[in-house]
């Protein structure tokens, strides 16, 4: 008795398999729950990215007083630091974790796209924030 058992759910975890490889190999996602999750975590890594620059500019805004000759609106050199890589410092991590997600949904045989395509996105946004990063530091 234990014998079928036991093939049962070993037959059921072949189909459960080869359910999961036919969806990937066919392209056939549709889970709009998973792709609404993926979507509001990249949205909110974007607005914390966001709400950090705003933050960080107006705290090197407002210290500005001790150079107020300078032609460039933030002068401090931890100021300038500061804006130019915590955002995207923040991206990274948001698309490292996006990635992570990407391996867990994968790995329960879920609808892994939506988050794969999050993690990329929010690379490619840190890529900007770098190169626009890079350009500050060298001024």
């Amino acid at each position: 008795m234990a014998d079928d058992s036991t093939r049962r759910d070993a037959d059921w975890r072949d189909a459960a398999r080869r359910d999961a490889a036919r969806r990937d190999i066919e392209k056939s996602w549709d889970d709009p729950p998973e792709i609404r999750r993926a979507t509001r975590y990249a949205v909110v890594v974007l607005a914390l990215t966001l709400a950090s620059t705003a933050l960080l500019g107006l705290w090197a805004y407002l210290g500005r007083s001790n150079c107020a000759d300078s032609p460039t609106p933030v002068c401090g050199t931890a100021d300038r630091y500061l804006l130019a890589i915590v955002p995207a410092a923040i991206l990274m991590i948001g698309g490292i974790g996006a990635f992570a997600e990407t391996y867990a949904v994968w790995k329960r045989g879920g609808t892994w796209p939506a988050w794969h395509g999050a993690g990329w996105a929010l690379f490619m946004l840190m890529l900007v924030c770098a190169a626009l990063g890079a350009g500050v530091l060298a001024t």
